[in-house]
């Protein structure tokens, strides 16, 4: 999560201009930015350029109904400002555009882990399920394990080209 640091110092160029439903506001702001990593998780400090313009009605309904308001001769930048700098922070954000990240098998940082850094693989969470089978049905595929009939079963296909489910063994068509 990025955000305007309290406090932080907002560098503004604003351009104030009167047309007659009020006034239009264009400005360009710079803003310092903190957060944290989204795939080291480090702290970062950084800073974003937003620029927008927006009007500020002498009325109610003149700009619409999400619309900013002047406060007889006063306007309030924040709301517009915030909105604007809301809009520009980025979903994830990161310490640098070439961040690496975190091993996902021990959470070690990898810009700081050794060049080559790989851990064995034991299967992971899937390995418990290998104790569940003998050994000749882990080197069998799913098509070998397919192939063989069920216990109990004749060994013989079940015909299904004609209504799409199986008969009974014996059973005639009507």
């Amino acid at each position: 999560m990025v955000q305007v640091p309290e406090g932080g110092e907002l560098e503004l160029d604003v351009q104030l201009e009167d047309v007659g439903d009020g006034v239009l506001v264009t400005a360009m702001v710079t803003a310092p930015l903190v957060g944290e990593c989204a795939r080291c998780l480090d702290e970062f400090t950084s800073s974003t350029q937003v620029r927008f313009r927006e009007l500020f009605a002498a009325v109610a309904g003149a700009s619409g109904d999400d619309g900013y308001l002047l406060d007889g001769d006063l306007l309030d930048l924040e709301p517009a400002l915030r909105d604007a700098l809301v809009l520009e922070l980025p979903l994830s954000p990161l310490c640098r555009p070439d961040c690496t990240g975190l091993c996902s098998r021990c959470g070690i940082k990898l810009a700081d882990a050794e060049p080559g850094h790989a851990h064995p693989d034991d299967g992971g969470v899937w390995a418990v399920l290998k104790d569940l089978f003998g050994p000749d049905d882990a080197e069998r595929t799913g098509d070998d394990r397919a192939a063989d009939p069920e216990p109990g079963s004749n060994g013989r296909p079940e015909d299904t080209s004609l209504t799409g489910t199986s008969r009974p063994e014996g059973s005639k068509e009507r």
